[in-house]
Formats: structure tokens, sequence, C-alpha cells
């Protein structure tokens, strides 16, 4: 059977519980520049170009996510130039503010959280001949942005592209080791980056889809808000079935559904892996 995942592997929707629906939809719809694409009572779907990116399901009746609860980091939305970038860093200092921003070598990025502690991440990536490489993995750093540069980047546009994606997700894990032996030996993602307690893995040659850290010392499953699920799309039915074939051979449990395959990784996170639309 097939051991990677296709280069065409892409992260979809990102699924978080709130407890405030309305404030947190408000600070993705105001800040991030998502646009609402259908709600309920207890649920509103944002994203861009009508494609959707983030569900948001609302769960009051559930306690703040514990500080040893392993779960997510940030999702990560990607836009697809600086100018986008330096609009996203006007809607964040107008209206939110920033926890970080960073020049990744391979990426440009701001960083903040949402209402209820959610981590984001807004980035455009560098093209792609220039990412540094070695020995066939990326080599990431964390160096300063120039936030000045980036204000004069900035078009004045309010809204999130319509190119705009989720380009990865980063997740707080209990064991480095663990995570890898899912994501990389069991789902078939390249192993792009490993250091400093974290570790970079992605379909392709992509810089990462799936981050993973130690950097907090999560050491239980989540039960409280935050992280519900995160999907990973495959191009075709028959990736999908190899992948379902790799779980059952790693003894991985697998929810299969019309809307695709769900697997849980060792730290009790909830994984969708469907076909890409």
């Amino acid at each position: 059977m097939p051991t990677s995942l296709p280069a065409e592997s892409r992260i979809g929707r990102v699924a978080l519980r709130v407890a405030d629906l309305d404030r947190v939809a408000a600070f993705y719809e105001s800040v991030v520049g998502l646009a609402r694409l259908d709600e309920s009572p207890d649920h509103v779907s944002l994203g861009a170009g009508g494609a959707r990116l983030l569900e948001l399901h609302a769960r009051p009746d559930l306690p703040e996510r514990g500080p040893d609860e392993t779960g997510l980091f940030h999702t990560a939305f990607l836009l697809p130039d600086r100018a986008s970038l330096g609009d996203a860093l006007s809607r964040v200092e107008g209206r939110s503010r920033l926890t970080g921003a960073s020049d990744h070598r391979v990426s440009e990025a701001l960083y903040l959280d949402d209402p209820e502690g959610n981590g984001v991440e807004l980035y455009r990536d560098r093209p792609r001949d220039e990412w540094p490489t070695v020995d066939g993995r990326v080599r990431m750093d964390t160096l300063p942005l120039d936030l000045d540069a980036l204000r004069t980047e900035a078009a004045g546009e309010n809204d999130a592209p319509p190119e705009t994606t989720v380009g990865h997700v980063h997740l707080e894990v209990s064991s480095i080791p663990d995570a890898r032996a899912f994501y990389v030996d069991t789902l078939g993602a390249n192993l792009r980056q490993e250091w400093n307690g974290a570790a970079f893995a992605a379909a392709g040659e992509y810089h990462h889809h799936v981050g993973l850290n130690t950097w907090n010392g999560r050491e239980r499953p989540g039960t409280g808000r935050g992280l519900d699920r995160f999907e990973l799309l495959v191009p075709g039915d028959g990736a999908l079935s190899a992948l379902h074939d790799r779980f059952d051979a790693d003894a991985v449990a697998v929810e299969s559904s019309d809307e695709g395959l769900t697997v849980r990784d060792p730290d009790g996170i909830t994984l969708r892996v469907r076909v890409d639309d």
C-alpha cells in the first residue's frame, strides 16, 4: 500500500468548541476577515471565497481548557500574498492585539489569540525556491518580522482574500515521538523539521501541514473547550482507501461515514480525513 500522503493533500476545516458563539464569530469576521457562511443558534461556519474554513460550535456547558490539556496551539490561515498580510496586520492592530510576529524564512507570520484563548496565525508563504533546505528538509527559524515594512504593503482590504485557506494546524501534544509515529509513520506525512521540542510534518514538500510541540508541558487529552477536530483533505477515493488500510494495519480505530474517516491521535485529538471537493 502507499506509505506517503499524496502531495496534493491539504488541511480542510477546523472546528472549535466555544462558550460565547457570537463574540468568537465576530472576532473571526472582523479581525481574521472571514465571511459568515451559515449559522444556527449553536453553530457558525466561516470561510473565504465560499469555502468553509472554520466551524464554531457553542458549548457553554464545557469548562475552559485546562492548563495541562493537549489540543490546539494555533490555527494558521494562509494568505496569498504580502499585501493581504499587511491588511491582516491593520485589522489586528485596529481591533485586537498581536502576541507575536516572526519571519520563519519560509513564511512571514502574525500571531494572536481569539477571545477564548485559541491561538491564531495569519501568514503568507515566501516563494518555494527561497525556502532554505538541507538534506531534503526545510530549515525554518524564528526571526524578527519588520512590521513597519509590512504596514506599507497593506492594500486597504477589510476582508480576507478568497484564496485564503487553512495552511496548517499546530497542535500541543504530550509526546513528540508518539505524535510523530502517528502523523508520520501511520498517516504518511513527511517529517520536514524537528527541533527544540517540536516537529513539523507535511504532505509532499510543503514546509508543514501539521505542527507538533511539547513546549507547555501538556499531559492529558482535552475535555474542555477548544479544538473539536480538524480535517485532512486527500485527492480521491483511492487515497482515502489507502489511509483506511494504514490505520487498520497500525490498529488505529476508524469511524467511517459519508463525511470520510474519523480517527484520534495518541492525545485524543480528532482528525477527519475526507476526499477534497
